[in-house]
């Protein structure tokens, strides 16, 4: 089938939703594909870079309409792309069928397939065509970059000649993949961050990443997986306690971030306009949610506002666009991979299975019909995995009665053992004759003594100690030379085998002990 891409209309979109580099690996699905003139162009691709990765270059849009049966885009149609479509033709593009009701309805009646990429299931195997994630990371990277653009001070701090000066400090609200990139970005500038999220599995990951997982108390939690790997509206009074902790911290802080956005509903407001209030003249909010109406009370879309107390807004909802070349590049993987389960055989031929959880989630419109809402995943939803639950801390009674407790049952332990091998050895005795009796207590002692002697070392010094614990294998070797005097040929065999085993336990030990040694010296 053939594969076109169309120049997109919307004011200030550069991305393109194909690249030369992606339309070689669409061929080699055993498609064709085609391209609007010039729809790569602000993304820095060339109609020539195009032509030369053996892409048809056509004339308008609706040329390419005409011409492909399946086409890409990035931002959603607008009404005349939507009528434009023909039946049985499949348009794969960002669609948000939730806030678009009407456009369903239109792309239904022309007996359209749409494919949004905005509905692909966050499950495991869907995280190469999860454009939401692309384009997210994208934008919490560039949000920090456009924090630092409007912030008056340094992101690090610093102590020079002329004066100290303190690090910033960063909040982002909302840990998803924008927040997580934005707190890379923000940490690795040197700001002192701190993060918020209302699913408590994401602690770990916001920790590992150097910033300060900001801790609400309250018994309410929300499961990442059970909500699609996304967050889930909260309670009323969950709400109260957040938006409390937020004012607490707005006067503190140089810089927030808000990312927080929930599917199929309009952003969430979590930064209210007394809080901008109380923050500090110079400080800057970002807010990646502008386009959904924004986190913040004051979020103007796409445009940049100062506060009367000083505080700069960014509303921009084009972070992507203004990363174009990279973004474009992401986005094209993202649809490149959605064509690959869209073409199973590798044939050229579009199958398009409902019966797929990747395909039939994202899948808003086929056959004449709405398929949005989709069903549930059989899989789950990707989740981060659980913080563990920190020890208690023991109250000096405690340790002292617990370690009281563990004495005494290694003595009884000990005492148990004793007892019982001192009743063997006496059931022995009873018809073993005495010579026999000289050599088995020996025996029996240098067992109890090898024994306590490994079995009390830490397992990660086993390999250290190994020189150490070759005396145990000397003894050995002694106990066998005396032996190998003796008129017994059984005796004399055990022996050298005896011998000989020691001998490489002993040198097998010296040799890995100089090997560690070695690894900490330089030369």
């Amino acid at each position: 089938m053939k594969i076109g891409a169309l120049t997109e209309v919307f004011a200030g979109e550069n991305r393109v939703a194909m690249t030369p580099e992606s339309a070689l690996a669409i061929q080699k699905l055993g498609h064709s594909c085609c391209i609007q003139a010039g729809a790569g162009e602000k993304a820095g691709f060339t109609d020539a870079a195009y032509a030369a990765a053996g892409v048809e270059v056509l004339a308008d849009a609706a040329a390419v309409l005409k011409a492909a049966e399946v086409v890409v885009k990035v931002r959603g149609p607008d009404a005349d792309e939507a009528k434009a479509l023909g039946k049985g033709q499949t348009l794969i593009s960002f669609f948000w069928p939730a806030q678009n009701p009407e456009l369903l309805e239109t792309v239904k009646d022309r007996g359209a397939t749409v494919v949004a990429m905005d509905m692909v299931p966050r499950i495991s195997r869907a995280q190469k065509m999860d454009a939401l994630s692309s384009m997210a990371n994208l934008a919490g990277y560039r949000a920090v970059i456009e924090a630092a653009n409007n912030f008056g001070r340094f992101f690090t701090g610093q102590v020079t000649a002329a004066g100290k000066i303190p690090p910033a400090k960063v909040l982002v609200v909302g840990a998803g993949v924008a927040g997580l990139a934005a707190i890379g970005a923000s940490v690795s500038l040197g700001a002192v961050t701190y993060a918020f999220d209302v699913r408590p599995e994401v602690a770990e990951q916001i920790e590992s990443m150097g910033a300060e997982f900001v801790f609400l108390d309250f018994e309410e939690k929300q499961d990442g997986a059970a909500t699609g790997g996304y967050a889930a509206p909260s309670s009323p009074e969950f709400r109260e306690k957040q938006l409390a902790k937020f004012r607490e911290l707005a006067p503190e802080m140089d810089i927030v971030i808000t990312t927080a956005l929930i599917p199929g509903r309009p952003a969430p407001k979590l930064w209210t306009e007394d809080m901008v209030r109380a923050m500090k003249r110079g400080s800057v909010i970002v807010d990646l949610a502008a386009e959904r109406g924004g986190n913040c009370d004051l979020t103007v879309p796409d445009e940049k506002i100062v506060t009367d107390n000083g505080v700069t807004i960014v509303g921009y909802s084009d972070f992507p666009s203004r990363m174009a070349a990279q973004a474009s590049s992401l986005y094209s993987n993202n649809i490149r991979h959605m064509l690959t389960d869209l073409t199973p055989k590798k044939d050229g031929v579009i199958h398009h299975n409902m019966e797929d959880d990747v395909i039939r989630g994202a899948t808003v419109a086929h056959d004449g019909a709405v398929t949005y809402p989709p069903p549930p995943p059989k899989v789950q939803a990707i989740a981060a995995a659980k913080p563990k639950e920190k020890a208690k801390e023991l109250t000096p009674e405690e340790r002292k009665a617990k370690e009281l407790a563990a004495f005494k049952k290694q003595t009884q332990t000990q005492v148990g053992m004793l007892a019982g091998g001192g009743l063997l050895l006496a059931l022995v005795g009873l018809y073993a004759p005495a010579s026999f009796m000289s050599h088995f207590i020996v025996f029996a002692l240098a067992c109890f003594v090898g024994f306590q002697v490994i079995w009390n070392v830490s397992h990660s010094l086993h390999t250290p100690l190994m020189a150490i614990t070759n005396a145990i294998s000397g003894i050995i070797v002694l106990g066998a030379l005396l032996q190998i005097g003796s008129g017994n040929f059984f005796v004399l065999i055990f022996a050298t085998v005896s011998v000989l085993i020691a001998t490489i336990n002993i040198v097998g030990g010296f040799l890995v002990t100089r090997r560690m040694l070695a690894m900490f010296q330089k030369s």
